[in-house]
């Protein structure tokens, strides 16, 4: 059964989808084709753009047709198809990288956790005990530089965001939209329910790898007091 289909997106992009559904088996295919073609790029190939169920792959029009002897288009498309069939029948998806991240939900730091509370119907510290006890799949980074939109919340913590977003979010803000939870890494403008707040530097422009968490990584939330957090930011922003 074919897992996947192809379409063009302008004259040098073609988008490879794996499902409908943002789920984890469509994660872990859009996974192993994402890290197999990052390994073996195509002539041609410029970058890919993992998203929840889909792959955009971008490509050199000029290079990948061969100084234009070959349709480019079916030329990226037959390579693509190559490199889907044996990702699919040689790659296993790597055991995930488990990252524990430190919240404090109190105080300042959760200012809409009352609100998920009632709006959940539960108490903050059921609120709290419940985004804990799940472990998280990063599915994809965007919005901003290093944001993981994070699968694995309970259903019952689900709660819509905001009417009005908010024009500064503090950096480390955990928040709850919809049904996922998310981290913002750098101080944005943000519409999702704040409940807590990380101490850890989620982007980096100086570091090797900037963004903290890569896509297919797992999250375990971790809670940590107030002077804890000050402690570790304080150890995070070196000063």
């Amino acid at each position: 059964m074919q897992l996947f289909r192809l379409y063009p997106l302008g004259d040098s992009a073609i988008t490879v989808q794996f499902g409908d559904n943002i789920d984890k088996a469509t994660h872990t295919r859009v996974r192993a084709f994402s890290s197999y073609l990052e390994r073996h790029p195509f002539i041609g190939f410029v970058e890919q753009v993992p998203a929840y169920t889909t792959v955009t792959v971008y490509y050199n029009p000029w290079e990948a047709s061969e100084q234009g002897f070959h349709n480019p288009y079916t030329r990226v498309t037959e390579q693509l198809q190559h490199i889907l069939k044996v990702a699919r029948e040689n790659d296993k998806a790597a055991a995930p990288r488990v990252v524990e991240i430190p919240v404090c939900y109190n105080g300042s730091f959760g200012p809409d956790l009352e609100y998920v509370a009632r709006h959940t119907r539960l108490t903050p510290q059921e609120v709290i005990a419940s985004h804990l006890r799940c472990k998280y799949r990063v599915y994809m980074i965007g919005f901003a530089p290093g944001f993981p939109y994070l699968g694995g919340m309970a259903k019952k913590l689900t709660t819509p965001r905001k009417q009005n977003p908010k024009p500064h979010i503090p950096a480390g803000s955990v928040g709850i939209a919809g049904g996922q939870t998310g981290i913002y890494p750098i101080e944005t403008p943000g519409g999702w329910q704040l409940i807590g707040r990380t101490p850890l530097l989620l982007f980096d422009p100086n570091r090797e790898q900037p963004s903290l968490l890569q896509a297919g990584d797992e999250v375990k939330f971790v809670a940590i007091s107030e002077d804890e957090f000050w402690q570790r930011k304080e150890r995070a922003h070196g000063s």
